[in-house]
């Protein structure tokens, strides 16, 4: 499968619903691609002739056009010689199913060329888009060849369908994606009708924070909005998450579990034993220590199952000055499509991206940014998507955000947190194209300046640092750090919401940092001060600048290899007592009571045995002094 994260996609819908506009854009970015035409015949029809020239000058010159034509057999072919490199749209199999029908090859065993098609896409190593008309959702044809053709179609359609690693339904030019490239049916009882199989975290919420929330696995899954509940009732179950604990309050100085004390050290003084042939893992050692704490163990296991958070925040005022809304959009839209980098780093480390959008933030420099009531939300909000990772089995939670003016306010929360100058740790304004734009740079300074500024006489908790700058997304992100402590659940921070966020969870739970990791500060100040603050040193310096969470995706690999190498390589043979041995490990020596830690070994020669002087016997010898 490719990084982007799917290798065949079958793509349904009716007809003028935009399922071949939608199959097209899926391949746009290909930089070549080979349009299978079904449709055979036709000549004399002016309509159906227009309808295929339409087609034809939506296609790019850079594709080339194969004609199946009346041999249905010729997409089995066409697919079973596709190269690696190859990008196949066929369009559609309706027409292929027509010369499938057709008289002139009859008698025919129909259904073991539906079989082969499928087999071959299944074995196909090119990227495939298949388009299908949907006919289940009409009457039965009146006709005997109609009732055949809905029976066929339906037939392949279903073949193809389990066949491809993903299904969309285009309805109205709207893609519903009805199938993801895993499987987790198991879980597929937790959902509503809407939702695919993959888990969709998402919080059953008062109806005043509208937020969606939907997990890329890879496809986007589109779940119900939220359903209108009384504030405060947190122990009923939702829509897809399990139940959770009863009247969960989130306030400072939450009792979080730490991650074990002694195994982290442990994992690094064994290494200093471990057969490599240098001097080891260098600062990768950062990464094996956290894992071996928070797992709880000197021989950590590598992260199997990440789970990226991705946070689309908008804030309003200067804090978004430089930002392109439009441009924004389309990246997130990018993710839930399983496309941009995002995805296709998220692809590489099989890492699930859970997308959710939250509600504007007013400008921080005018007003508070959001109200205390949508903060607690948030918060419980964050608790709970950290809550279904946990529930849906991962191993690692990326804090990732693509937004407007979160650097801005990641700013503002710093300096309202650390006591650093704004002008030191706002990161620079970068356009597209590799160029800053300085005077937006310091219309956000302005922004902070006077946010501060107007809060100069206001409390400084967690939750007032949230309500007057921080705003919805910045409150989730704190949630999710929160519930990830609670779960015993690592996190990576990466940039400038999460290392904000990290700063306000720090005044509710300190416990929270212990569970946090920092991959790379990628240049900027306001990461690097805030993590020294929260005592996160980067594992690495490369300086990134994919974007928030991305840094961490494209970091994810080296880091698993080193847990790897650090629990699979033995001791070195220099270091064993004697051959075979397993390594120096404490000697537990059992006893009538309980086992201790130590034991004194018994004399191998000479040497008093007891300290207890023994009677005098006489005739043996001289009375002892």
């Amino acid at each position: 499968m490719s990084d982007d994260r799917w290798q065949t996609v079958l793509v349904l819908g009716g007809i003028r619903s935009g399922k071949s506009a939608f199959a097209e854009s899926l391949v746009a970015g290909a930089p070549a691609v080979r349009y299978v035409a079904t449709a055979a015949g036709g000549e004399d029809d002016p309509e159906w002739l227009a309808r295929i020239e339409a087609h034809q000058r939506r296609r790019p010159q850079s594709w080339s056009t194969e004609e199946s034509g009346a041999d249905p057999a010729r997409l089995t072919e066409l697919l079973t010689e596709a190269k690696p490199d190859d990008t196949l749209l066929v369009d559609d199999l309706g027409g292929w199913v027509v010369a499938l029908l057709d008289p002139a090859r009859q008698p025919n065993d129909d259904e073991a060329d539906v079989a082969a098609l499928a087999a071959a896409v299944r074995d196909c190593p090119a990227r495939v888009v298949l388009v299908s008309p949907e006919v289940g959702l009409s009457l039965v044809p009146t006709t005997p060849v109609g009732r055949a053709f809905a029976d066929a179609l339906g037939t392949t359609n279903q073949a193809l369908a389990d066949a491809c690693d993903r299904v969309v339904l285009v309805v109205a030019g709207r893609a519903v994606w009805l199938k993801p490239a895993s499987d987790l049916s198991d879980l597929s009882d937790l959902g509503a009708a809407a939702v695919a199989p993959s888990i969709a975290p998402s919080v059953v919420e008062p109806p005043a924070v509208e937020v969606e929330a939907h997990v890329v696995s890879p496809a986007v899954v589109e779940e119900e909005k939220p359903v209108s509940r009384t504030p405060g009732v947190l122990d009923e179950p939702t829509q897809i998450l399990p139940l959770v604990a009863s009247r969960t309050v989130i306030e400072q100085g939450m009792e979080l579990p730490l991650p074990d004390s002694e195994t982290g050290p442990d994992a690094r003084d064994r290494l200093t034993n471990v057969d490599f042939a240098g001097a080891g893992l260098g600062r990768l050692v950062e990464a094996v220590e956290f894992a071996a704490a928070t797992q709880g163990t000197v021989t950590p296991q590598p992260w199997s199952a990440p789970r990226v958070l991705l946070l689309s925040g908008r804030h309003t005022g200067g804090a978004a000055a430089g930002d392109d809304v439009a441009d924004v959009e389309r990246r997130v839209a990018q993710v839930e499509n399983g496309e941009g980098v995002l995805s296709r780093l998220a692809g590489s480390a099989g890492a699930d991206i859970a997308v959710l959008r939250t509600a504007e933030a007013a400008p921080i420099e005018d007003g508070p940014a959001t109200t205390d009531a949508d903060v607690e939300r948030a918060l419980l909000q964050g608790w709970h998507l950290a809550d279904a990772a946990g529930e849906a089995g991962k191993d690692l939670l990326v804090i990732a955000s693509i937004g407007t003016g979160t650097d801005a306010v990641a700013a503002a929360i710093s300096v309202a947190s650390t006591g650093s100058e704004a002008v030191a740790v706002l990161p620079r304004v970068l356009l597209p194209g590799g160029v800053f734009d300085d005077e937006a740079w310091m219309v956000r300074c302005a922004a902070v300046r006077d946010a501060l500024h107007r809060i100069r006489r206001e409390p400084r908790g967690a939750k007032d640092l949230l309500r007057e700058l921080g705003g919805t997304d910045v409150a989730v992100a704190v949630g999710a750090l929160l519930g990830a402590a609670a779960r015993r659940l690592p996190v990576v921070l990466d940039g400038p919401l999460g290392i904000a966020a990290g700063l306000v969870a720090r005044d509710l739970a300190g416990q929270t940092r212990h569970w946090s990791m920092l991959v790379d500060a990628g240049n900027l100040e306001l990461v690097r001060h805030g993590g020294d603050v929260l005592g996160l040193t980067p594992v690495l310096d490369l300086g990134l600048g994919l974007g928030e969470g991305a840094n961490a995706l494209a970091a994810l690999p080296l880091l698993r290899t080193a847990v790897g190498l650090a629990s699979a390589v033995g001791v070195h043979p220099a270091m064993l007592a004697e051959h075979g041995d397993a390594g120096l490990t404490d000697e537990i020596v059992p006893n009538d009571d309980e086992d201790v830690d130590f034991a004194e070994p018994e004399p191998a020669g000479p040497g008093p045995a007891s300290t207890t002087p023994e009677p005098y016997e006489p005739g043996a010898g001289s009375k002892p002094e």
